[in-house]
């Protein structure tokens, strides 16, 4: 009897127009499903798992999806589908019982077999991407956290992850082996932490640098002062010079981050000139002095210039 026609596309639940990444998505789901490995004994999830298998590689393989989606002019039944004699009721049996491939396949690619098309049921696992978040002190110190994410089997999975010190924004954290797990002995995916770093509430991050607004007052930057400034690890003193501007930024070396490769970047402080909000009267009464006693106009020249 003819051999009847197999819809591939259907077997795996996929559109005619399904992308290369849509067909091994959807076989992957559907193999880990069926594999025979997690279906000890049952002969049906084998079949089934057989023609997934089978589909997948026909419409992975750009050549072979090419041949089956031309349309054949001597048969109504399908794409590329040529009619042969085998199998009974017109089914398309898998060959012996335990054959990888059944007679539709070969009557249309014969001897046309992938390496992935063996006998042991192999798939390794998919590896894993997940995002985690860190503070700027996390980063630049290293952290221990304990982190969860859901696996394609719809699971919650918990794991503790070690943090190295000088992580930065986009970086990747390689966990190996953590990932989905393998079927038949292979090696199990890999875990991919990519790091987003959240914003600070004082400091900005510029490359391995960090840079702070540092408020002082008009005396201070008139005069100079002595003051203490936030870091990363604890406040440190810093020297402002007489006749420091506002906007102006000083320099802390090796205040910044930690790098990965030793050492740190430096902490800018960017000098921001604050006035009272609510002056006392002695305070208004030594300002309107000032202004009466001082000839300084900013808006003149040399003074003016940016």
């Amino acid at each position: 009897m003819a051999t009847a026609f197999k819809d591939y596309y259907q077997v795996l639940g996929i559109p005619r127009t399904a992308s290369e990444d849509d067909i091994r998505k959807e076989y992957r789901n559907l193999a880990r499903k069926h594999h025979p490995d997690l279906n000890p004994g049952d002969k049906s999830a084998e079949d089934k798992f057989k023609q997934i298998n089978e589909a997948y590689e026909v419409l992975s393989d750009s050549v072979k999806r090419k041949q089956y989606d031309q349309p054949s002019p001597a048969s109504n039944a399908g794409p590329g589908f040529r009619q042969r004699q085998g199998g009974a009721n017109g089914q398309a049996d898998f060959h012996n019982g335990g054959g990888q491939f059944s007679d539709f396949f070969e009557s249309m690619f014969g001897g046309q077999h992938s390496a992935r098309a063996g006998a042991s049921f192999s798939m390794a696992g998919e590896d894993v991407n997940a995002t985690i978040h860190l503070t700027l002190e996390e980063a630049h110190n290293g952290a221990v956290r304990t982190i969860q994410f859901g696996a394609e089997d719809g699971r919650t999975k918990s794991l503790e992850v070690t943090i190295p010190a000088g992580v930065r924004e986009g970086s990747a954290i390689r966990l190996a082996g953590q990932g989905e797990p393998s079927t038949g002995g292979s090696a199990s995916g890999d875990l991919y932490l990519h790091v987003a770093l959240d914003p600070h509430s004082l400091f900005q991050l510029l490359g391995d640098d960090i840079q702070v607004d540092l408020p002082v007052t008009p005396w201070e930057a008139l005069l100079g002062a002595k003051v203490n400034v936030p870091t990363l690890d604890k406040p440190v003193e810093m020297k402002i010079p007489a006749g420091s501007q506002a906007g102006q930024r000083l320099r802390l070396r090796r205040q910044g981050i930690n790098k990965r490769s030793g050492g740190r970047g430096d902490e800018y402080v960017k000098l921001r000139i604050v006035v009272p909000q609510s002056p006392t009267a002695r305070e208004k009464e030594l300002f309107e002095s000032l202004a009466a006693e001082s000839r300084f106009n900013p808006r003149e020249q040399p003074y003016g210039k940016t």
